[in-house]
């Protein structure tokens, strides 16, 4: 199951006068992949928040298969978007099962009622991310890696219909960030994430989301967005791309800057 995502006019921030992000629009096609980039502080992860209804924005809509995310109930949300965030805690006193079955906490139809159909779902992506050595262990005692596969089983377990990821690779090393994104790969879901990484954002992504300053600078595919002009604009350096059997491969250098 997936659901096509509409952006429209969104803005948002702490105060009326004081917006972070400004007139975001942009479409996402039911079971496409969207990477949204930028600089720090250009917005990403407030967009993030908006989607997944942390924020209500001051102006514009998000819509969810056709329907303002804001207007539905909160359990209703829950069942169709999931979240993998960057800031979640690491001393939970759970196991890795017990982290992944909360996941199926917006389905349960008594408190703590999990039924048969439940466990099963939480088992079968125990084995899908080759989590069942695992299981049975401290969230907070595994690695990095480990963790964010366990967040995303969590996530994955939830059936949603929109997958929302705050820098899925952050702080991993290679391994476990080809892992992440081999995950991403198999699903059948739509996927909003942000990637500070051009050459993974390229790999994974149908569609390139490029903010500078609160507003989308460029939209479109990893081929059509990610040239070396966007890139000057959206993070002031200079950019070099190799273009190898279909790959993106991106180097950057400082701008020159003149004495005069």
């Amino acid at each position: 199951m997936s659901f096509g995502l509409r952006i429209s006019q969104l803005a948002w921030g702490p105060s009326p006068g004081r917006r972070i992000i400004e007139d975001v629009s942009f479409d996402v096609a039911p079971g496409s992949v969207t990477a949204i980039v930028g600089a720090n502080g250009a917005g990403k992860s407030t967009l993030l928040r908006c989607i997944y209804r942390m924020h209500r924005p001051q102006a514009g809509e998000v819509l969810l298969d056709g329907v303002d995310i804001w207007k539905m109930r909160p359990r209703e949300v829950a069942r169709r978007i999931a979240t993998v965030l960057q800031e979640t805690p690491s001393d939970f006193p759970f196991t890795v099962r017990e982290v992944i079955a909360m996941g199926r906490t917006p389905h349960l139809t008594g408190l703590f009622a999990a039924s048969s159909g439940d466990e099963a779902i939480v088992e079968e992506t125990i084995i899908r991310l080759e989590l069942e050595h695992l299981a049975d262990r401290p969230f907070a005692v595994i690695s990095g890696g480990e963790r964010q596969r366990t967040l995303l089983a969590r996530a994955l377990v939830q059936e949603p219909g929109l997958l929302v990821l705050d820098e899925p690779t952050n702080h991993l090393d290679i391994r476990h960030q080809l892992e992440i994104l081999r995950e991403l790969h198999g699903l059948h879901t739509t996927i909003v994430t942000t990637l500070h990484d051009l050459t993974l954002a390229a790999s994974i992504a149908d569609q390139i989301i490029v903010m500078r300053a609160g507003r989308v600078i460029a939209a479109g595919t990893p081929a059509g967005v990610l040239t070396p002009s966007v890139i000057h604009t959206a993070f002031d350096v200079d950019a070099s791309i190799d273009r190898q059997n279909g790959e993106m491969r991106f180097s950057f250098r400082l701008p020159e800057r003149s004495l005069s």
